[in-house]
């Protein structure tokens, strides 16, 4: 048996990417994982190669959503032991090109998605025995500033302050609630900012992912995986005296 068998996980942007990864990750330690999201083929692909699988529809901007999708996944795997609030969203602009709409997407999806997930799953994770986690995929744009992309990484400063406040209002019952900070990862997202690269500037496609490599201290991108091994660990019960830390992945030696 599996360090999580029992377990049952709710994982938004669950269909690609990271969300993807860590559902693999944490189904692969005996979890039942619900993936949650917008996008219905790449959920249900996701869901149907793993064992123990939910697809839901949902809205993460949306606090109505999100409750229905908290429900839909208890009804499919029974109380939340874990959430990943994984969906996520990045645009970029000049500052003082940034449109009020813009702005406000960027907090929507990133900030307030964020915290809706976990306040629709709140009652689950913070029951008597469920020895809850709360996983928030924050970035190293959470922690530092990059240019031309003030709204995400002001969102993403956010969901740290957000965790770090759940972390002490839960801390003594039990949860654990923690983020972790990737660097430039190769998912679906970063093609989107490498065609905004090449499009902007003219270089290559490869000339623009390494200049965003060269921003992890590895100088490489980091893959899915890395990332969903912080969360799998983090989950797992060697994690249990882990609060309310953001937690980098950068590829760093």
């Amino acid at each position: 048996m599996g360090q999580l068998a029992g377990k049952h996980a709710l994982i938004t942007g669950g269909g690609t990417g990271i969300g993807a990864a860590i559902a693999k990750a944490l189904s692969g330690e005996g979890a039942a994982v619900s993936l949650a999201g917008r996008r219905r083929e790449p959920l249900e692909q996701a869901a149907a190669r793993l064992p123990k699988a939910a697809a839901i529809i949902a809205d993460v901007t949306d606090p109505q959503s999100c409750a229905e999708m908290a429900a839909q996944a208890r009804n499919a795997h029974g109380p939340i032991d874990i959430v990943v609030a994984n969906a996520g969203a990045a645009e970029s602009s000049s500052a003082g090109k940034i449109k009020r709409e813009q702005w406000q997407r960027m907090i929507d999806v990133n900030l307030s998605g964020a915290f809706y997930t976990a306040q629709a799953a709140l009652a689950d994770v913070t029951r008597n025995d469920a020895a809850g986690r709360i996983v928030f995929i924050a970035s190293t744009a959470g922690l530092k500033g990059y240019p031309y992309v003030a709204a995400y990484c002001a969102a993403k400063h956010g969901v740290v302050g957000l965790m770090r406040a759940l972390a002490a209002e839960f801390g003594g019952k039990g949860v654990t609630v923690n983020a972790v900070c990737p660097g430039y990862t190769d998912t679906p997202l970063l093609e989107a900012s490498v065609a905004n690269i090449t499009t902007k500037t003219g270089r290559s496609a490869e000339q623009a992912r390494a200049a965003l490599a060269k921003d992890n201290e590895s100088g490489r991108l980091i893959t899915p995986e890395e990332v969903a091994a912080k969360v799998l660990w983090l989950c797992s019960p060697a994690g249990v005296s882990t609060n309310g830390e953001a937690i980098l992945v950068t590829g760093a030696p």
